[in-house]
């Protein structure tokens, strides 16, 4: 019966998962804290769209992990993480998108593992191990 229970238990998947996704991408993030933000700011304005919308990589590598790490608004903080992703792949590995690496592995596979994690994190949400004990909508 412990042992079931301790197998059988989704709130520490979750959390896991928050973990590893939030942990993760918050080093991207610090990264580009301590780097600039200088080649995103380009690929944005290569795509015709404002410079200024880089400066959402802040929120979407920085602010999301940490929200994902607490477990404090995951839902929302997750679904950030999807269009970061997605902005990703769009803007700075379209040429990617159908190849392999050197290793002979897909080109985009940390990417869309980041991705498709933080959409099942949208859905999942936090569970009980986190700040809001999962009872929230947003969490």
């Amino acid at each position: 019966m412990f042992f079931k229970r301790m197998i059988d238990n989704p709130d520490i998947a979750k959390l896991l998962l928050r973990l590893s996704l939030g942990g993760l991408m918050l080093f991207h993030g610090v990264h580009k804290v301590m780097h600039g933000i200088g080649f995103i700011q380009q690929a944005v304005a290569g795509a015709n769209l404002p410079q200024w919308l880089g400066y959402g990589i802040y929120v979407g590598e920085v602010l999301a992990p940490l929200l994902l790490l607490f477990g404090y608004f995951t839902r929302p903080a997750a679904l950030l993480e999807v269009i970061v992703m997605v902005m990703a792949v769009i803007l700075v590995h379209p040429g990617e998108l159908l190849s392999l690496d050197t290793h002979g592995g897909y080109a985009l596979e940390l990417q869309f593992l980041y991705l498709f994690g933080s959409l099942a994190l949208f859905f999942l949400g936090a569970g009980r191990y986190s700040m809001s004990g999962g009872r929230g909508l947003w969490d």
